[in-house]
């Protein structure tokens, strides 16, 4: 085999394997950088999850001491425990928190609320309350009983 044609196959090869080297190395790179930012959303979520935790345990405990109203406390309750734990809304005693949920879910909160008409907010109001007398036991037990759950 001609010298000339030895070369230009050892040059040939020289610059394979450099481009292979450079695909290795980025791909590499690319690699290091998914798993840091899979590191960084799994420590955003860690950490989401633990205030949402607390946040559950706050509102139980202004139940306890009722600081807060019933039915603003299983609304609440309600959409914390579908992030932490979907499951215990249809376990007893926590599933009052979707009973009660859904009995006043029709009810316009925030803007809709200051919106509406005055008397129409009356009527929901004496509509919330018996519906905050009918389940006040149920809502103070699944409140002290979700103060000790263990979140995983």
């Amino acid at each position: 085999m001609p010298r000339g044609l030895q070369l230009t196959f050892i040059v040939i090869g020289l610059v394979v394997i450099g481009l292979l080297l450079f695909y290795i190395w980025r791909q590499s790179r690319l690699l290091n950088e998914e798993r840091l930012r899979q590191k960084k959303a799994e420590e955003f979520q860690a950490k989401r999850k633990e205030e949402m935790v607390e946040s559950i345990r706050i509102i139980a405990v202004a139940v306890e001491e009722e600081q807060v109203e019933y039915s603003e406390a299983c609304l609440r309750l309600k959409g914390l425990l579908e992030y932490v734990a979907p499951e215990l809304l249809s376990q007893e005693p926590y599933n009052v928190f979707q009973v009660v949920h859904e009995k006043l879910e029709h009810m316009p909160t925030h803007r809709a609320r200051k919106a509406a008409d005055t008397e129409m907010v009356q009527q929901m109001d004496v509509e919330r309350f018996a519906i905050e007398k009918e389940y006040a036991e149920q809502i103070r037990q699944a409140a002290s009983a979700i103060r000790h759950v263990r979140f995983e």
